[in-house]
């Protein structure tokens, strides 16, 4: 009776299982969401019904070749649209990565054929759906959520009045950027425990930003505002416009009072809490599905994410930012400008100006041809030999890079070594020389002094004899 009562249980826990997991019985038929309801004997529709019926048996292959053929034959029948949409679900039902990626292929065709049809806007949810079903978890390889993300969005900018499809494509929006935005989150956190504060705080920026539905945006700005926080007292602005935007937009979070003391220490006023923030971040905490103990088993061992926490409401990003650059990098690395950045051309009649002065080419550059102009559109470029600028233009653009990584105890120590052994390897070099009674080589003259000049006093000068009275 034991053995027969585990046996039942066994049954019926494998029985679950299959229903969970979606097996499909050989019994069971799946309906074709498309059908033709037409009755006529026309041959191009005998072919069209008998590929229908083997899609729903699960003979996709077999359905492909009849619909090939009736494409192929009856290339003027009305139900060649029907044909090639139906190629393309057969390839979907097949699943797997290949069968996927032909269901894609063949939407796509769909859509660059027929783009007035109805069924248009459901091919490209397809797509959509495609990719979504292949996104992993946010610790792994992004690109099936990068072109999810892509895919719903074109649903929702292509087929703007396909209401059965947006309202699906939007949501699966929220899902993918949810995950994304986590991807973003996770790199920001790493170099933060790590102690890379410009990069964290760069990531956690690009969060804010680009996914402002994201579940836990109060998360990343505090420790945007930490990472500013610990970079040092020049970022105070940045760390005091992070806490300001916490306690506006995220009036409910449990960072709330904490941005407040910091704000207060910073001398920064606090701002009042949004209205319409607050009811949008209650709803969502109060629409949260709870994960079950079934749930929380399987996504263990699923690489699927899970999208739990993802938004209900409100518009998802419909476009992508530019990632920030960290603070710390200097402008000019950064891409700012640098030297002459803005040269025009010109026709100058009067030639008389390039015989008068050598900078007349550079009265045009700002699109003045003028003599009283000349120079006017010179930036003095660098001229000394390490490649800084010299006089006055040196001063007004020498720019201390923000750096966070000054030089350790042990660097410095390290340096000074350096400069010691090569100090004695130039003395023990110099008393050789002496001892074999032959002049140390003259330094080579620097860039800019000119040949034949008179070498500089630190220069030891090479031993001449006296010269001697010729005798007569």
């Amino acid at each position: 009776m034991r053995q027969r009562n585990s046996l039942t249980v066994i049954a019926a826990t494998s029985l679950a299982f299959l229903l969970l997991s979606g097996f499909s019985f050989p019994f069971h038929r799946k309906k074709y969401e498309k059908p033709i309801s037409k009755d006529t004997l026309q041959p191009d529709k005998v072919l069209f019904d008998r590929a229908i019926r083997n899609i729903e048996k699960g003979n996709y292959e077999v359905a492909r070749l009849t619909l090939n053929t009736l494409i192929n034959t009856y290339d003027t029948s009305e139900f060649l649209a029907k044909a090639k949409l139906a190629i393309a679900d057969s390839w979907y039902r097949e699943g797997g990565t290949h069968g996927l990626a032909q269901a894609e292929a063949e939407y796509k065709d769909f859509i660059l054929f027929y783009p007035t049809m109805a069924e248009a806007a459901e091919s490209q949810y397809k797509v959509c759906e495609i990719h979504y079903k292949q996104m992993e978890k946010a610790d792994r390889d992004a690109s099936q959520g990068t072109r999810a993300e892509d895919e719903c969005r074109q649903v929702l900018v292509q087929f703007p009045n396909a209401a059965p499809f947006n309202k699906k494509a939007e949501q699966m929006l929220r899902n993918v950027q949810e995950v994304l935005a986590d991807k973003e989150f996770r790199a920001g956190d790493f170099y933060h425990h790590k102690g890379s504060y410009p990069a964290a705080a760069s990531r956690f920026a690009y969060v804010t930003s680009q996914y402002p539905l994201y579940s836990a945006p109060d998360e990343a700005l505090w420790s945007m505002a930490d990472s500013y926080k610990k970079m040092g007292d020049r970022f105070e602005t940045q760390e005091g416009d992070a806490l300001a935007k916490l306690v506006k937009e995220y009036p409910l979070s449990s960072h709330v009072d904490g941005a407040k003391e910091r704000l207060t220490a910073l001398k920064r006023a606090i701002p009042q809490a949004d209205p319409a923030a607050y009811a949008r971040q209650k709803y969502e905490l109060e629409n949260r599905t709870k994960a079950g103990m079934l749930s929380k088993a399987v996504g263990l061992v699923s690489g699927h994410p899970d999208t739990r926490l993802a938004a209900k409401m409100g518009t998802p990003a419909m476009q992508t930012i530019r990632p920030m650059v960290p603070v710390s990098v200097p402008q000019v690395a950064a891409g700012g400008q640098n030297g002459v950045s803005d040269v025009v051309g010109g026709v100058v009649n009067d030639t008389a100006n390039l015989d008068k002065s050598q900078d007349a080419r550079m009265s045009s550059q700002n699109g003045v041809v003028k003599t009283e102009a000349v120079g006017t559109g010179e930036q003095k470029a660098s001229v000394s030999s390490n490649g800084q600028g010299t006089g006055d233009n040196a001063k007004a653009t020498e720019v201390v890079p923000p750096t966070n990584h000054p030089a350790t105890a042990q660097q410095i120590k390290q340096y000074e070594k350096l400069q010691a052994k090569a100090k004695a390897q130039a003395e023990r070099l110099a008393k050789k020389q002496a001892k074999s009674g032959k002049a140390p080589a003259a330094a080579p003259a620097p860039a800019d002094q000119p040949a034949g000049a008179k070498p500089a006093a630190s220069t030891p000068a090479a031993a001449t004899p006296a010269a001697t009275p010729a005798k007569p």
